[in-house]
């Protein structure tokens, strides 16, 4: 298991700024053509990214374990909000392409 403390400033500061309302700085961290995908949809650029903020609730984090992957890193939380299933366990945030200032690709997977 590897440390939020260890884990690359662009996974520490998506995981600070996503229990957030939505604000310029969270939608900051994605590159323009961004690819997100949750609860199987796509979502490509940073308009649609913007869109499926607007869906989702806002939720608190509890990470749980970070390791690397062979394509980037896997951070596992709880999540826990205001949604059917509350808290909810085991999601695990697939950041398969990023860099130290942007993600390019993050899959968030049961």
């Amino acid at each position: 298991m590897t440390s939020t403390a260890t884990a690359p400033r662009i996974i520490r500061r998506y995981f600070e700024l996503a229990p957030s309302p939505d604000t310029e700085a969270y939608f900051a961290l994605f590159t323009e053509d961004a690819l997100v995908e949750d609860e199987g949809r796509e979502y490509a650029g940073i308009d649609a990214i913007r869109a499926w903020r607007t869906e989702v609730p806002l939720v608190e984090y509890t990470i749980t374990d970070v390791e690397p992957a062979d394509e980037g890193l896997v951070v596992t939380c709880t999540i826990t909000g205001d949604f059917p299933g509350s808290p909810f366990a085991g999601l695990r945030f697939h950041f398969e392409d990023f860099d130290e200032d942007h993600v390019k690709a993050l899959r968030i997977r049961p």
